[in-house]
């Protein structure tokens, strides 16, 4: 039996909020837990990729929790009304002619936006990652193409540095500059789906953590969608509850939220255990 892991994209405190399930999940059950952070493969977007690249390191996690609820921290404080960013995108969206076309769109709005130096936003980046090689495993971090709209997989056979993709993974449009890779430029996972789940077609048994309510509407990509192209696989969503949502505050993107979505994960994780166990036990 096969098993597959997908962390979503969520910002900041999607990183916090996803180690904290994780945690969560082994308070109640440490030997489950072992077993969903050994899972054969994992999908990362955006924050899920950070997360992936952390819980492969070889650094326990309850370490990788602990720093979540530390002041301390190399992120970039930015100040983002997801309200106005939200609407720059529909207005660049408006008149799209597909999916991919959309893409190129956010693609062009990211590159045009002002933003930090990308060596400023890569070395966030390259601070949380414990170990800078890709793990010996299967490890699929999505991003897109910023100025052709395709999508793209890294993985640890794609050429690429771990830092590289994580950081294309996470570069949200008009928020971060995209990540040049060889002469393209990449934007995050996150604008061909917010989960990419159906990236882990062919697993037995596949877990998906999304920091959102469940029945949240996606900008991009469609988890049910994605749950029904994982078939046979037997598949557990946990998702956000409202107090997770709550502690997550008005941006997700600040460092200075992580510690309460740490916490409101964790109580989740524990609540999720034992539906867990029963397609992973």
């Amino acid at each position: 039996m096969s098993n597959a892991l997908v962390l979503a994209g969520g910002g900041v405190a999607g990183i916090a909020w996803e180690l904290g399930v994780l945690r969560g999940i082994a308070d109640v059950d440490p030997a489950l837990a072992e077993q969903v952070l050994a899972a054969d493969l994992i999908v990362g977007t955006s924050a899920g990729s950070s997360v992936a690249a952390q819980i492969t390191s070889g650094i326990p996690l309850d370490e990788l929790y602990e720093a979540q609820l530390r002041p301390e921290t190399a992120e970039i404080e930015v100040d983002v009304n997801t309200e106005e960013l939200f609407a720059k995108y529909g207005a660049a969206l408006a008149d799209a002619s597909g999916v991919e076309d959309a893409r190129r769109r956010l693609g062009q709005l990211a590159l045009a936006a002002q933003t930090v130096h990308p060596s400023v936003r890569l070395a966030a980046i390259d601070a949380r990652l414990p170990v800078k090689s890709w793990p010996d495993r299967d490890m699929r971090l999505p991003a897109v193409d910023a100025e052709t709209g395709e999508a793209a997989v890294f993985t640890r056979e794609s050429g690429v540095t771990l830092l590289d993709a994580v950081a294309a993974s996470c570069a949200v449009p008009g928020v971060w500059p995209p990540v040049g890779i060889g002469d393209r430029h990449y934007v995050d996972g996150g604008v061909r789906s917010m989960t990419n789940a159906d990236l882990a077609a062919g697993a037995d048994r596949v877990l998906i953590i999304q920091p959102v309510l469940r029945d949240a509407p996606q900008p991009w990509g469609d988890l049910n969608a994605e749950i029904a192209a994982l078939a046979p696989a037997a598949v557990h969503v946990i998702s956000a509850d409202q107090a997770s949502v709550d502690a997550f505050g008005t941006n997700a993107l600040s460092p200075a939220t992580r510690a309460a979505p740490a916490r409101a994960g964790r109580a989740v994780g524990a609540a999720h255990a034992a539906a867990v166990a029963e397609r992973w036990g």
